[in-house]
């Protein structure tokens, strides 16, 4: 069954569509495959977690969009929340 999205092939987060609990398989659909991973940690409803490991300063993709930056290196299965994303938005004002 079920348990989390993703929406973009490219995404390196996942959504949970229900509470996930540490130790879980989280199960998914990329591109028409259902894919699986162990959840590292509760996961809440809604929140991300990572589709694979994603490495400090790397950008964070969910629903096809650049959300973020890893803030440091992030595990396949963990929690992807404001204390391992930095905020990093393009500089839309410049004059370049």
């Amino acid at each position: 069954m079920l348990n989390a999205m993703i929406v973009e092939p490219q995404d390196n987060v996942v959504v949970a569509i229900e509470p996930i609990k540490k130790g879980d398989t989280v199960t998914y659909k990329c591109a028409g495959e259902e894919k699986t991973l162990t959840a590292l940690e509760d996961i809440t409803i809604y929140h991300k977690l990572a589709a694979c490991d994603i490495a400090k300063g790397q950008p964070i993709s969910k629903y096809g969009e650049h959300i973020g930056l890893a803030a440091r290196d992030i595990k396949a299965g963990e929690h992807v929340h404001c204390h391992n994303l930095e905020e990093h938005r393009e500089n839309l004002d410049s004059k370049g």
